[in-house]
């Protein structure tokens, strides 16, 4: 068997091996250590390489931003951030109909921009928000729906650690992908509260419309979230101002974070070691999968999948469009079995040199931008599509009365929100773009 033969073999026996539950970090592992020791003929070479691969993966200054957003997500979580944000929303929409459903999404968005992951956001808002929903009488569907499509908001409003591992491979700048997001963050924030409106309208006694509250109250749990504006202009306020690197916006705002949960009264001892050692595995887990992509992705490298596939395309005069269209409907259906790290570390080093080779119009570092957010946002809806949608199974675990084929109907009209988004970023690149153009005119 020729070494192509064998990196393409890999691709089913890879995804065979994740059906039968193996994880995808040991899978990546042993197909990509298997597969070099195929083409090479000796596991000695392969064995070698490992000490080399494990320094110079983990050796990479800008991978040590994860483990501080995550343990910025912590702290905010116990500050209390999350119940702040939700009483702000809900004060200023939760008279409307599906007022509370709304405010859930758009504390999701304020979470997410202190947060970067999506579980964590979904987690987080769903304890916060999903006893109100339930108080104001919205379907079990609704009310899932709502909270899973919400914490998808995590990943794509900056700052987002997938964003950073997308930067990392692509070779791409993380402030100008920080930039890109944010307007295709704040449509999708929009378009999720669109779902909603049209959804009570249907369905007018879906739920009880709460009572307006006064400008008084509203003032007043307004000013209860600037902890969260004051993180999120130290973080990302320092990168655009060319105060702080990433990095070192991270380090800011963990410790800042950290602070206000400690003079929120809200931390002592355990919950700071919890926090800590919850970072450390989400850490670990996240280290552990890059690790196996880099073994794997060595594999394909021996093969020369990559290039041969480039070459392939470029010859058969598909259309870029055309091509583009394919490649998003396959992180669609790869977003239905696995989770938003795996397949970005496991198809970006492949499908990266295929589109590059493309041309849609755009500069190489336009183009950069502008691909890594399309592919974020079709990650992002694999993590609300069944059956391994991963927010959908975090919000019916925190819903256990709620059968998990309501929350699949619930999670339908955000993901026809987002399919509309990604055709409107895809024709109309400048959606993405005009930001990043505004900021390099300075």
């Amino acid at each position: 068997m020729s070494s192509l033969e064998l990196a393409l073999w890999s691709f089913p026996l890879l995804l065979g091996l994740i059906f039968l539950r193996v994880p995808i970090a040991l899978a990546m592992i042993l197909v990509g250590f298997g597969g070099t020791c195929l083409v090479i003929g000796t596991p000695m070479m392969p064995l070698n390489q490992l000490k080399t691969l494990t320094y110079g993966t983990f050796s990479n200054y800008s991978f040590s931003i994860i483990p501080l957003f995550l343990l910025m997500g912590q702290f905010a979580t116990l500050s209390g951030m999350s119940a702040s944000l939700f009483r702000a929303a809900e004060s200023f929409l939760g008279h409307k109909r599906g007022g509370v459903a709304m405010s859930a999404i758009g504390a999701c968005a304020g979470f997410g921009a202190i947060c970067g992951s999506s579980l964590a956001t979904a987690a987080t808002m769903g304890q916060v928000a999903l006893p109100e929903l339930r108080r104001y009488g919205y379907p079990g569907s609704l009310a899932t729906g709502a909270l899973a499509a919400g914490g998808t908001l995590g990943i794509l409003i900056p700052p987002s650690v997938i964003l950073v591992i997308y930067a990392i491979l692509a070779e791409q700048n993380i402030e100008k992908l920080f930039i890109a997001a944010l307007v295709p963050g704040l449509l999708a924030a929009a378009g999720y509260l669109l779902a909603i409106s049209i959804w009570v309208r249907l369905s007018p006694n879906a739920a009880v419309v709460r009572e307006r509250s006064s400008w008084a109250e509203r003032l007043l749990a307004l000013a209860s979230v600037w902890p969260v504006v004051l993180i999120f202009s130290l973080v990302v306020g320092g990168i655009y101002l060319g105060v702080f690197t990433p990095t070192e916006a991270a380090a800011v705002g963990a410790a800042g974070t950290g602070i206000l949960a400690l003079a929120s009264g809200q931390m002592d001892r355990l919950k700071l070691r919890n926090a800590i050692l919850a970072t450390a595995t989400s850490s670990a887990m996240i280290f552990l999968i890059i690790f196996g992509a880099g073994i794997y992705n060595n594999f394909l490298a021996l093969t020369q999948l990559p290039q041969i596939a480039a070459a392939w395309v470029g010859d058969q005069g598909f259309s870029p469009w055309m091509i583009l269209t394919a490649i998003l409907i396959m992180y669609l259906l790869f977003g239905c079995l696995m989770d938003s790290l795996s397949m970005v570390l496991l198809t970006v080093p492949i499908i990266y040199p295929i589109v590059t080779a493309l041309d849609f119009g755009l500069a190489p570092q336009d183009f950069g931008l502008w691909f890594g957010i399309l592919i974020l946002i079709v990650v992002e809806v694999g993590l609300i599509t069944p059956p391994v949608g991963m927010n959908l199974f975090i919000i019916n675990n925190l819903a256990k009365d709620i059968p998990i084929a309501q929350t699949y109907r619930g999670a339908l009209p955000f993901v026809i929100t987002d399919m509309v988004r990604v055709v409107l970023l895809a024709v109309f690149p400048s959606i993405t773009l005009w930001l990043v153009w505004w900021f390099d005119s300075f």
